[in-house]
């Protein structure tokens, strides 16, 4: 058993690069480095982390490979690659000799066609990625899950990981028509789920774990306890919680579930998935 924290980010700030970071975010204009996260991470009992991209840039992504080759408690980096370059390839390739690189992300939440993700050149470089057996994170809004259920059905040996339970609207209490558009995306076996993000999408000074038990609930009826993992979402997190308090929303849920089901969620899934230690295995490929 390894627990796991799927979801965080490191960087430097920049706010030429960091553009993302609004006034009501100046907390997070400042580094965050492995030191900071490694001693929040052994507070809650968790041995290491997956760290995603905060840039569309291949710069940042080697530079966080170099980070987990520094650091032994960062198990993987979800990078960026321009998935709709001709070159694709060739990034690949050049980023291939590093074994901490388990998956890709790109920003899809930020672009302005809700289809984008269905366009023939970003399809072409989904299908590049189970080549290289990598993961795709989807970063998508509600409104973006019906082209996610088109993607992930089209590309069945692809793993498919969602973060942040796609962002539905916690601050408003609002279940529909993210409830049935996430169970429709759940039905396809080869996506799995992130329990992150979700203070942020809350109200950011005012949520109590009551206000997310609604929503986790349709995510485990949904996916199931085997494919769903915890992630912090840290350092963006702390803008709405610390870091314990973040983590404990779902340590805390899942402490009803068989010791198998619980263990799977704080780290097991993610390793199994991701392949941490080892091969992905059949049920994680779908």
């Amino acid at each position: 058993m390894m627990r796991l924290d799927a979801h965080q980010h490191f960087w430097q700030y920049n706010p030429a690069e960091h553009i993302w970071m609004t006034e009501a975010m100046a907390a997070l204009k400042r580094d965050f480095m492995p030191r900071d996260l490694k001693p929040l991470l052994e507070a809650r009992g968790f041995e290491g982390s997956i760290a995603v991209q905060a840039r569309q840039s291949l710069e940042e992504t080697r530079w966080l490979l170099e980070l987990a080759e520094e650091n032994t408690f960062i198990k993987g980096v979800v990078g960026w690659v321009d998935l709709c370059s001709p070159d694709l390839a060739k990034q690949l390739d050049r980023l291939e000799g590093s074994a901490r690189l388990v998956g890709v992300r790109h920003v899809v939440q930020d672009e302005p066609d809700d289809d984008f993700m269905l366009r023939p050149d970003f399809r072409r470089g989904i299908a590049r990625l189970a080549e290289k057996d990598l993961v795709y994170d989807l970063l998508i809004y509600p409104r973006q899950l019906h082209a996610a259920v088109q993607l992930v059905r089209e590309f069945p040996e692809q793993r498919f990981v969602v973060d942040h339970i796609a962002k539905p609207a916690i601050a408003e209490g609002l279940m529909e028509p993210w409830a049935t558009k996430l169970r429709e995306l759940a039905k396809l076996p080869h996506v799995t789920c992130k329990l992150s993000g979700m203070v942020t999408e809350a109200r950011w000074n005012g949520w109590t774990a009551e206000d997310f038990r609604p929503y986790l609930d349709v995510v485990f009826d949904a996916f199931g306890a085997e494919r769903l993992m915890i992630g912090s979402d840290w350092p963006v997190c702390t803008l709405a919680g610390n870091y314990a308090d973040v983590m404990g929303i779902v340590m805390d849920y899942v402490a009803q579930l068989p010791a198998e089901q619980r263990e799977g969620v704080l780290g097991d899934n993610c390793a199994r998935v991701y392949g941490i230690g080892g091969t992905p295995s059949d049920t994680a490929k779908g």
